[in-house]
Order: C-alpha cells, then structure tokens, then sequence
C-alpha cells in the first residue's frame, strides 16, 4: 500500500502516516522500481493502534513503548493499565479545577452585570476584575482555594 492508500484504509490523512513513519512507529519499505514507501499489513495493525490509543490520551512515547514491548513478545497490558489509571487521576484533577474555574466566572459574570463600567484612574485598571471577590459584591464570589 501506498501512504494515501494505507491513510484511507485507516481513516487518516496522509500527514499522519507520515508522522507515524518519521517517528519510527510504521516502517515500510522502498519499491525499487519507484522508491515509494510501500507499507504492509501490519503497518496498518500499527497505524489502527496508534490512532485508538491517541484516543484514549496515550502519548506519542507511550505508544511507542506500547508497541516495542508487543514487538519484544512481552505483554504491554500491565503497563497499559498503570499509565491509564494515572492518566484518568490526571483528568480527573483537570476536570475539578475546571470546573472550579467555571464556578469563579459564573460568579463573576453574574455580578459584573450590575456593575458600571470604569475607567482606569491610576488606581485601577478594570475594577470588574480588581472587585469581583471582595465581599461588597457578593459574598458568593470568594475564592475557595
């Protein structure tokens, strides 16, 4: 197969199987005839892999790892589950703090609405950011961290 060949077989662009080759995760070979990579039936496993595990938040060096343990015959599963556990620990930590965030400028927005806007004096700069946790807003606007 052709790179837009084996890009279509695995619902990519191109650009990705070119990626994955540069980085040495597909290897295809040369046609003498045209020296075009020609990639195989594995390089398609590899590339399908590699595009599922992206989904999943595996990175690049993970995936690489991932798949010399496979080609070394060693099972990658264990490996696979301990980044996995740690990876959903760490969206899971993204995910309170945004929405932490998101309580904060609910909070904001809601009492910037009732608040005139000012001009700089030299003493602020927007008073709606520099005011917007103090309590003679509104008590629900404090910061709890």
């Amino acid at each position: 197969m052709k790179v837009k060949e084996i890009a279509t077989a695995a619902g990519v662009n191109p650009d990705t199987v070119r990626f994955y080759t540069r980085e040495g995760l597909l290897q295809p070979t040369r046609n003498p005839d045209n020296n075009y990579q020609q990639y195989d039936a594995d390089d398609l496993r590899r590339l399908r892999f590699a595009r599922k595990a992206r989904q999943l938040g595996f990175s690049l060096p993970e995936i690489r790892q991932i798949l010399e343990q496979a080609d070394d015959h060693h099972s990658p599963c264990p490996m696979v589950r301990d980044v996995f556990q740690q990876r959903l620990a760490e969206v899971e930590r993204e995910i309170a703090e945004l929405q932490k965030l998101r309580a904060r400028m609910v909070s904001a927005l809601s009492t910037w609405q009732d608040m005139p806007d000012g001009t700089p004096d030299g003493h602020t700069i927007c008073r709606l950011i520099e005011h917007w946790d103090t309590p003679s807003s509104t008590s629900c606007c404090e910061e709890s961290e």
